[in-house]
């Protein structure tokens, strides 16, 4: 059940985005001067092509994520963005053992010292 959960947030806006696609290509595979069986074979690639490309992306997240927890484990530096800075420095580097006292909760970073949590998903071993 949590990796439906974490599935669906990871890759939720790609499944809508995938969802638009295939509307605009039943639309355009019915029209007129599209041949008969475009429907079909149209949805068909253009259905497979999304699930290769959603699969492949929840992988790499999923596997980056490991890594990550790993790392931070391992007292290594993760490069994480930050959405509360919209200037230059959009990154934040956490480390395991600094005064900032960070520990993962579930997949987020999380500190005393910042309001909002860093999802891990968001991070790269430096």
């Amino acid at each position: 059940m949590e990796a439906i959960k974490n599935f669906f947030y990871l890759e939720g806006a790609y499944l809508i985005m995938g969802g638009i696609i295939l509307l605009v290509t039943l639309y355009v595979t019915t029209r007129p001067f599209m041949s008969p069986g475009a429907p079909r074979r149209g949805l068909s690639i253009v259905t497979l092509l999304i699930l290769l490309f959603v699969g492949a992306h929840y992988w790499l997240t999923t596997s980056r994520i490991a890594a990550v927890k790993t790392a931070f484990d391992a007292g290594k530096p993760i490069l994480c963005e930050s959405r509360m800075l919209r200037k230059m420095a959009q990154s934040i580097e956490i480390r395991k053992n600094t005064a900032a006292h960070w520990r993962i909760e579930g997949d987020n970073f999380v500190s005393p010292e910042y309001v909002r949590p860093f999802h891990i998903a968001r991070c790269i071993v430096k």
